[in-house]
């Protein structure tokens, strides 16, 4: 099981083993988790697409609907 020191300052560097995992990369931010029974879990800080629907969006401007992002982003972002 990975481990990790705390640091005086409270800080900690995630096992390249859960990075890994996580597909975390330098820059990303991490959400911490508290569930109802006490356990705290790691998560990556994502948003879905939808999340961010009409953010842009000005007087004058045509609106763009999430679908169209999300197809617009799959077509630029393809994994090879």
């Amino acid at each position: 099981m990975p481990a990790s020191l705390i640091t005086t300052k409270g800080q900690t560097t995630i096992p390249k083993k859960i990075r890994d995992y996580l597909h975390l990369q330098p820059g990303d931010k991490i959400d911490f988790v508290i569930e109802e029974n006490g356990r705290v879990v790691l998560e990556p800080a994502t948003l879905d697409v939808s999340d961010l629907e009409g953010i842009l969006h000005r007087p004058g401007m045509k609106a763009v609907s999430a679908e169209d992002v999300k197809r617009a982003l799959g077509k630029r972002f393809k994994r090879k």
